[in-house]
């Protein structure tokens, strides 16, 4: 499936917190080799070969050498935008935006989540590329396999959104489940460059007009860094996708997360047959000799200065482990 007009932009910002102590900000979860022994970059990269022409990688400043060295294992040329500092998703598929024609079909992808089933993939982005082509900005929706509460929802019939939902409770992530037509939120988009910009104007005047000064300022796709602090912070779901009549949906049935804490890379690890023992205990770091006793469904996490046991369940807590290291300026982040 090769489309000329189709740019894959990946955006690689993220420091993936919930995965402290493995991720880092001088190693953040994207670039990991942990998942078949390639990074989850490299994947995304990969993945997306065939169905563009172009690719873009919008990142930051402290990761773009670990991106470039990536991308050179590619004979594929690519453009990088470099961001000064974090300004949230909006400004960062802007900038990809002004970097394109109008008419360029951006495919807007994390560069930190599994993807698996490559024919639902294909199929799934044929149909967003026709409605991007019919001046619709298109959002993804994954068929939810469990009553996810990290993740949003996304409440559609055929093919036309109802309403996004926040992330749920307990109670309400298992009625959606049951429901049917409410599904995850995958932070995949499709869109011609011209129509999202064209949105982002209308939606959010402000974020549009920084973001173009920031981008025309631009040296060799790095971004200044005191111009991209006036750039409001603000999320593609809340400045766009939320607001816009000519927003379709496309429910995708792959295989598909964020692997956003360590239950989702439990399950996946385990799923790829990783060592694990009676009780459901597993070791990700060493290989050291650990022996778990008296304790079910338990993780533990080794690096060279930090050691983390957490019970699966309870993996959302991790970013408040991380949040505490901050406050204190830790070395460990």
């Amino acid at each position: 499936m090769a489309i000329s007009s189709v740019t894959h932009v990946v955006l690689t910002g993220g420091i993936g917190s919930r995965l402290w102590p493995l991720s880092r900000k001088t190693l953040p979860k994207q670039y990991l080799e942990l998942f078949d022994g390639e990074s989850l970059f490299e994947k995304t990269v990969t993945r997306n070969l065939t169905i563009s022409n172009k690719t873009i990688v919008v990142g930051n400043i402290e990761n773009y050498k670990m991106s470039n060295a990536i991308m050179s294992k590619f004979e594929k040329p690519f453009t990088h935008i470099v961001e000064a500092v974090p300004r949230n998703t909006a400004a960062a598929i802007a900038f990809a935006a002004f970097a394109s024609k109008p008419e360029d079909i951006l495919l807007i992808t994390p560069s930190d989540h599994i993807i698996e089933g490559p024919e639902q993939y294909d199929i799934a982005l044929k149909r967003a590329v026709e409605l991007a082509n019919q001046d619709y900005l298109v959002t993804f929706g994954i068929k939810p396999t469990k009553p996810e509460t990290g993740y949003g929802y996304i409440e559609f019939e055929n093919e036309n959104v109802i309403a996004f939902h926040e992330k749920p409770d307990s109670k309400t992530a298992k009625a959606y489940l049951k429901n049917g037509n409410n599904f995850w939120n995958s932070g995949l988009f499709c869109f011609k460059s011209g129509k999202f910009l064209n949105e982002l104007q209308s939606q959010e005047p402000e974020v549009y007009r920084t973001a173009k000064e920031v981008w025309d300022a631009n040296k060799d796709g790095f971004l200044d860094y005191e111009m991209s602090l006036t750039i409001p912070s603000i999320s593609i779901d809340y400045a766009v996708m939320e607001r816009s009549q000519d927003i379709k949906v496309v429910p995708a049935h792959f295989e598909w997360s964020d692997l956003g804490s360590f239950e989702s890379v439990y399950d996946y690890l385990v799923n790829k047959d990783h060592p694990i023992d009676a009780n459901k205990n597993i070791v990700i770091g060493t290989s050291m000799h650990t022996t778990f006793i008296g304790v079910k469904n338990c993780i533990l996490i080794y690096t060279t200065d930090a050691l983390m046991v957490l019970q699966k369940e309870n993996s959302q807590e991790v970013k408040q482990v991380y949040q505490q290291l901050e406050s204190i300026a830790s070395p460990l982040l």
